[in-house]
């Protein structure tokens, strides 16, 4: 069994040897279950690397997304003809189309209790996104109060979310850190907007 055959990513050069196993060969000085071992940590080095890099891809899409929802709500667009704001509106509408036909996921295990906490949590975010536009300063507090729940040097103008942290507490780490940076994101599109929190 011979392991010094590889496969070729051209899309990552730093990822271009990718090891295969060749049952045909000389299996050299090395045990057969070192061999073994040897590429199974590499894949596992290379399955942790997908994961970080897919984890990275979700959050850039869900950024491009907030930011073409920014462009469709900007003050900017009072400042221009009916025309030129239904030429930007298509244009961001088919941005936004052929964003969402990128499809990207991590999948994480989870049990029943951490499922549920999960929805809880996409519950309470995706109520404080449709309230931004009500009214985008509770928004941002609220927000605030939800990300002291995710660290553990909370900002003390703010507050904690109780039942947000209790949601959150019952996730996966894995979820934890994602909703942790979906609210950052969150927060610095209220910067974007110049919103400030309650003080």
């Amino acid at each position: 069994m011979e392991v010094d055959l590889y496969a070729t990513d051209w899309t990552h050069p730093e990822n271009s040897r990718l090891p295969l196993i060749d049952e045909t060969s000389a299996l050299g000085t090395q045990l057969p279950k070192d061999r073994l071992i040897s590429v199974l940590d590499q894949v596992e080095l290379r399955v942790e690397r997908l994961r970080r890099d897919t984890v990275r891809i979700e959050e850039e899409k869900d950024s491009l997304l907030s930011t073409l929802d920014s462009v469709k709500h900007s003050e900017l667009l009072s400042d221009i003809s009916d025309c030129d704001k239904d030429d930007i509106m298509r244009y961001a509408d088919r941005i936004l189309a052929r964003a969402l036909t990128v499809d990207v996921a991590v999948r994480t295990d989870r049990d029943p209790q951490q499922e549920e906490a999960l929805h809880q949590v996409n519950m309470y975010i995706d109520q404080l996104v449709m309230s931004v536009h009500d009214d985008s300063v509770v928004a941002h507090t609220r927000c605030q109060t939800y990300m002291n729940a995710c660290t553990s040097q909370p900002d003390p103008t703010t507050g904690t979310d109780k039942n947000f942290e209790t949601a959150i507490l019952g996730c996966t780490l894995d979820d934890q850190k994602r909703v942790k940076k979906r609210l950052q994101g969150l927060l610095e599109y209220f910067a974007k907007l110049n919103v400030t929190s309650f003080s």
